[in-house]
């Protein structure tokens, strides 16, 4: 491949017939200077190409349904991305056309980034992590339906002390009332997951974006007789600078998440050491941390995995740190 490269780089340099005849003396001191620089070249762009598939390990955006992701696709960027985009760039982007949330991961113990910073993020009142350097986590629940997890979850949180917050969508609030309920009675905050968990970045009018949330505020206040938090988190991390700008106007701050892990097959669950590894290994002050309540192995070692965080340091806020 490297001498196919050369032939075709020198080529444009020198005509056949140069080639054919031999160079002067003085030819091939500007022949083997050239023959260096390509080589260096060559050797920059495979050194650059190893830095960023090393560091731009990926985990991709936790939605119900998640676009059938298994585990090895989920640690890419999904579709639609361009890699090559965001290695080259020092400050992140936000694209105007459809993105899925994702990170990448550097060494155990830092911060990730995402698919856009911190502070281009803000100016859409969205934010993915906290820019921080205190050890203060934001647990955050996905919940698109009940399958006898969120109880325990809840009975970990309350004896942690530890407030969270739950996105709902309309069929969680229509189908466990009761959690809801109890949700809102210990302290808890519950944001908007939309009422059908669509791609909401394919709404491009306000009218259909604005009913999405509307039904759902209106079901919670119905359930629980309180308003709604105005968060929102975009089903399966799906987004436009469009959603954030409706979700903006409709006063919603946005979030997404700085700590995650292939939590929500229901039938390929995380063994516990897998998801220490993975929750332990990539925490960081200011994360804002995405599980999902039908895991039952987040309901087993929740307890213990707060135990943990807390033996290394790390207390419990809410989400309205970033709004206050």
């Amino acid at each position: 491949m490297k001498t196919i490269y050369v032939k075709k780089t020198l080529s444009g340099i020198f005509s056949e017939n140069h080639l054919r005849r031999g160079l002067s003396v003085a030819g091939l001191f500007v022949f083997a200077f050239i023959l260096g620089g390509v080589a260096a070249r060559i050797a920059d762009s495979q050194q650059a190409a190893r830095v960023s598939g090393n560091s731009m390990q990926t985990e991709a955006g936790a939605g119900m349904e998640e676009a059938g992701l298994n585990e090895t696709e989920a640690s890419d960027l999904t579709a639609g991305t361009d890699l090559t985009e965001i290695m080259e760039t020092d400050t992140g982007i936000i694209s105007a056309d459809t993105v899925n949330w994702g990170l990448g991961f550097g060494e155990a113990g830092t911060k990730p980034t995402g698919m856009a910073t911190v502070e281009e993020l803000a100016q859409y009142n969205a934010y993915f992590m906290s820019d921080t350097e205190e050890k203060i986590l934001y647990l955050t629940f996905d919940c698109g339906y009940e399958n006898g997890n969120t109880e325990a979850i809840l009975d970990a949180l309350k004896a942690h002390e530890a407030p969270a917050t739950f996105f709902v969508v309309g069929y969680f609030l229509e189908s466990a009332p009761e959690l809801v309920k109890r949700m809102v009675e210990e302290g808890h905050t519950v944001g908007n997951h939309t009422y059908n968990h669509p791609d909401m970045s394919q709404i491009s009018d306000m009218v259909s974006f604005q009913k999405e949330m509307e039904d759902n505020a209106v079901l919670f206040e119905e359930v629980t007789g309180t308003q709604m938090s105005l968060y929102y988190r975009p089903p399966q991390g799906k987004y436009s600078v469009d959603n954030l700008k409706m979700a903006q106007e409709l006063g919603y701050a946005t979030f997404f998440w700085s700590l995650a892990y292939v939590d929500w097959y229901q039938d390929d669950q995380p063994t516990h050491e897998e998801a220490f590894n993975k929750l332990l290994a990539r925490v960081h002050p200011g994360a804002i941390v995405l599980l999902h309540n039908t895991s039952s192995t987040n309901a087993e070692i929740l307890d213990e995995l707060l135990t943990k965080w807390e033996e290394m340091g790390y207390t419990f806020r809410a989400l309205s740190d970033f709004v206050e």
